[in-house]
């Protein structure tokens, strides 16, 4: 057999495998996010609980789940809206009323060893300068911050880790790189730029295919000449 007719199936095998290289496993991050509910609807917070100011009326939602990020985000469950959470809490003057929706996520987004509580609803009520982090104190305690603010826990779930890097299920066709925490914001980031393009390995090895590709067709070229 001929070295160019041996090369193909190498050529071809190693086409395979940079294709599955390319075919990575998406990157997620298992935090709580952080939500705003206006009518029925959902909204990703733009900024974290430590600087959320709300005003009396408004209705909240943290949820615990492995995101890639906040366009991948998982909502918060449950419809109540703020007359049915704090109908059992009366107005009071200098203070306001904040309606919580608090999901602990699913045991398939628990860290190894623990178990989500049961998702609930809280109405805090706190003095009108109040964050949503004091809110969530009022009502939702104990909770865990990292060294960089980053909110890890509420009511004391769970139990350990934040932020943590997980591997999901889906495929993806690009690498992902670790994200840089806004620890201010108390929500996991989305990807960096650099994300979208492809690795430095994927392009070593497309260019070994197209060198040993070279070389195939000019053996070729030689035993014909």
């Amino acid at each position: 057999m001929s070295r160019s007719r041996t090369l193909v199936p190498f050529l071809a095998a190693l086409l395979l495998l940079l294709g599955a290289a390319g075919q990575a496993r998406a990157v997620g991050y298992r935090y709580w996010s952080f939500w705003e509910r206006h009518g029925s609807a959902w909204t990703y917070a733009t900024e974290g609980p430590s600087t959320s100011r709300p005003s009396d009326g408004d209705v909240q939602g943290l949820r615990f789940a492995v995101s890639e990020d906040s366009g991948d985000a998982t909502k918060p469950r449950g419809t109540a809206d703020f007359a049915t959470i704090c109908a059992g809490t009366p107005a009071r003057g200098g203070d306001k009323r904040v309606a919580l929706v608090l999901d602990f996520g699913t045991a398939a987004d628990a860290p190894s060893g623990e178990t989500p509580p049961a998702a609930r609803t809280a109405c805090a009520r706190v003095p009108e300068d109040a964050t949503t982090a004091d809110a969530l104190a009022a009502v939702a305690g104990p909770l865990r911050y990292d060294t960089n603010a980053l909110l890890c826990a509420i009511a004391g779930y769970p139990g350990k880790g934040c932020g943590e890097q997980v591997t999901t299920g889906r495929a993806t066709g690009k690498e992902q790189a670790p994200a840089k925490s806004t620890a201010r914001k108390e929500q996991a980031p989305a990807n960096s730029a650099a994300d979208h393009g492809p690795s430095v390995g994927v392009l070593a090895g497309v260019a070994a295919v197209a060198a040993l590709g070279g070389a195939a067709l000019w053996q070729a070229r030689r035993r014909r000449g």
